[in-house]
């Protein structure tokens, strides 16, 4: 399994407040909620991330209240992957639950830059940043998170059991 995409890079403790902003959670539709995705901190990201796009952040990325909607609203936007020093544990866990592949991987994220083109890959845990021709090694994702991950969510998972 792979992600390869341009990078959109942010800081340390991207809260899911920030990732999707709460006056907008009314909006049942995740394509719609989608077009609101960082957009209180990155405006032009919903107007400029191409399907296979990638997200790096720095530290506790994805922290604060434990809404499923701020994995999914990366997902949907068209995001292959997200690279971080580390994620909120509950973010972590709703990622992969809706199939949002994440990885973590210090070096990388502190490394790798805005617009730089990187390819991930989930086996290994392999990440390669195409620009500076740099890799790292990050966590190996378990194959049975990989298999969550391909069925596109847990539920998905479970009903093909």
């Amino acid at each position: 399994m792979q992600a390869k995409g341009r990078v959109f890079k942010y800081g340390d403790n991207v809260d899911t407040d920030v990732i999707i902003p709460a006056r907008y959670l009314a909006i049942a539709d995740p394509k719609e909620l989608a077009e609101h995705c960082m957009e209180d901190i990155d405006k032009e990201f919903v107007h400029k991330v191409q399907p296979g796009d990638i997200m790096v952040a720095n530290k506790n990325f994805g922290c604060g209240s434990s809404r499923e909607h701020a994995p999914l609203v990366i997902k949907v936007s068209g995001v292959s992957c997200v690279i971080a020093e580390t994620f909120a544990r509950i973010f972590y866990r709703n990622a992969i639950n809706i199939g949002l592949p994440i990885i973590e991987c210090p070096e990388a994220a502190q490394d790798i830059k805005d617009g730089d083109e990187v390819e991930v890959d989930f086996d290994s845990g392999k990440i390669f940043n195409r620009t500076t021709g740099k890799e790292y090694q990050g966590q190996a994702f378990p194959e049975f998170m990989q298999r969550i991950i391909k069925a596109e969510g847990l539920i998905n998972y479970i009903n093909e059991k």
